[in-house]
């Protein structure tokens, strides 16, 4: 809990902003010439590389005019502000142009609408980005390009990088009517050259990306990954990720690799893994980490992710420790509600409500992995199935309809599993299959250790297979009576059958042999609508008042 406060501490200081004895310059398309100082309003620079090239000092601000458009790329490179006097990137209403409209920087032909590479202090905001194709000025050598890229190319602890109120659309490294091959999206993140909408990379020895906060962007119709952290273990820390809308990407939403602490909060993310556009990967979670720890996932929504494999919601791959998965809407995603793979420890999934969640069918449309609605797996990649530690279920709500078949797998490598207290509201048919990556787990022989699997409400007897390695030692079997099942809003699941589900939750312990249990705590005090929870819990992600 003290990472998640520090977050929203530093995030809420972050909106103050004191420059000292800062310079404004100015940016100016249509009125501007690179010969001016820049240093006003009637003298401003015209383009982005003339603005580039200014010795940035602490306090000072670029002001690109609203309602224009800027061919090329803004780079900042080596630039440090301060904490009291951050520098700036933003944008003016020019009394000519009389517009309100952002700036849109168009990138085509360049690798970035803006790099920060090395900078600490900075704040870019308030601005449009775009980006489709090769252009006529790009190196064909290059690998990628990005609305926005924070990277790092020497040592050093680079820190405090806001982005703010930013759109960033259309951005593709090939030109319109490149087609990728159809095996492309059966490899693990795509082999080939891609656009993508933020991206904070540290791949530097000795360096250190510490306190990115994006906030309040929205980001659409990128050919892979909406907002992606890259780095080595722990070389990204103190991460906020805040009321975001990412929506048609060809990638995942959200992804982290390498991160240490973040929050992740009020991001609504629809339709990952988009394959509208030929130049996209097809192939997406709304949001999944790998490599990473010590981080809450809360208030978010992952819809319609698409893609042949994973594509759920929010998934959780190998090697993350301390990832807690609460209070989020996961509804219509290919791949399933719940997946976590191997190598992980202390992870939760807990008041969230899931609708409709893995309805992708193996072999149909090309998917070579079933969805599942719950699915443990032991896979780390090419090395023998390991884990999942210490992984905790509860309080959740799921709601299938009864066209989709809803499947189940679960990996005999697992080692501490607690679910308890959800409701399993499955309508139609279930099964289990196995865990199907490029191996897929064992079946049912052999036992879980440490398992605490008791007191779900499911709607009728058959919900969960007979056949699935673990099994409920203490079922309940009724409907809810929700007020509104099979809509898609957190509140038509709200139970009416209060005699079947008020304090009819048991305590949350630590599981037997687990001396961590959740880093944040195993109690919440309040449920997913934000009702108080008071005595025992509920039966589900929402407790209605008696």
């Amino acid at each position: 809990m003290k990472a998640i406060l520090k977050l929203n501490v530093f995030f809420a200081l972050l909106f103050f902003h004191c420059s000292v004895n800062g310079v404004n310059y100015y940016v100016n398309s249509v009125t501007g010439s690179d010969t001016n100082s820049g240093v006003s309003s009637g003298a401003a620079f015209a383009t982005l590389k003339r603005v580039s090239m200014v010795d940035l000092q602490p306090g000072d601000t670029i002001f690109l005019a609203k309602g224009l458009v800027y061919r090329g790329s803004l780079e900042l490179k080596n630039v440090e502000g301060t904490s009291l006097s951050p520098i700036v990137v933003s944008s003016y209403r020019d009394q000519k142009t009389g517009s309100d409209q952002l700036p849109l920087i168009d990138a085509t032909g360049y690798y970035n609408g803006v790099l920060l590479e090395n900078c600490s202090y900075i704040q870019v905001k308030n601005i449009a980005i775009t980006a489709s194709g090769i252009g006529d000025g790009l190196d064909e050598e290059g690998d990628m390009r990005c609305g926005v890229l924070v990277n790092t190319s020497r040592e050093g602890d680079y820190q405090n990088i806001r982005l703010e109120d930013l759109l960033i659309r259309d951005v593709f490294f090939e030109n319109p009517g490149y087609e990728r091959g159809a095996d492309e999206v059966r490899t693990a993140n795509g082999t080939q050259r891609y656009g993508w909408g933020i991206r904070v990379i540290n791949r530097t020895q000795g360096a250190l990306i510490n306190d990115v906060f994006i906030s309040n962007c929205t980001i659409t119709n990128v050919a892979h990954t909406g907002i992606k952290f890259t780095a080595f273990t722990n070389g990204i820390q103190n991460i906020g990720v805040y009321y975001n809308k990412v929506y048609s990407v060809g990638g995942p939403g959200i992804q982290f690799s390498g991160v240490h602490q973040a929050h992740v909060a009020y991001n609504r993310v629809s339709h990952s893994g988009s394959d509208d556009d030929s130049r996209k990967w097809g192939r997406g979670s709304g949001l999944w980490t790998w490599g990473s720890s010590d981080f809450v996932i809360e208030h978010n929504e992952f819809l319609h992710a698409n893609g042949p494999g994973d594509s759920a919601g929010c998934h959780i791959d190998y090697n993350c420790h301390n990832i807690i998965v609460q209070y989020n809407l996961s509804a219509y995603n290919a791949g399933g509600f719940i997946e976590v793979l191997g190598n992980n420890y202390n992870c939760a999934y807990r008041y969230n409500v899931s609708i409709n969640d893995g309805h992708r069918v193996r072999g149909e449309r090309g998917a070579f992995q079933e969805g599942k609605v719950f699915w443990l797996s032991g896979y780390q990649g090419n090395r023998p199935r390991f884990g999942p530690f210490n992984s905790y279920f509860y309080n959740n709500t799921i709601y299938v309809h009864e066209e989709i078949v809803s499947k189940f797998a679960v990996t005999n490598s697992a080692e501490g599993v607690m679910v308890a207290n959800n409701i399993f509201y499955i309508k139609g048919n279930t099964k289990t299959v196995l865990g199907d990556q490029n191996r897929p787990d064992a079946g049912g022989d052999g036992l879980v250790k440490n398992l605490v699997f008791s007191n779900n409400l499911y709607l009728n007897s058959g919900v969960w297979p007979d056949d699935v390695v673990i099994q409920d030692q203490s079922p309940i079997f009724g409907s809810p009576e929700f007020v509104n099942p099979g809509g898609s809003q957190i509140r038509d699941y709200m139970p009416t059958n209060l005699a079947l589900t008020a304090g009819n939750g048991i305590p949350i312990h630590a599981l037997p042999g687990d001396d961590i249990g959740l880093f944040t705590g195993l109690d919440v005090d309040y449920d997913i609508l934000g009702n108080k929870i008071l005595g025992k819990p509920f039966m589900g992600a929402i407790q209605v008042a008696e």
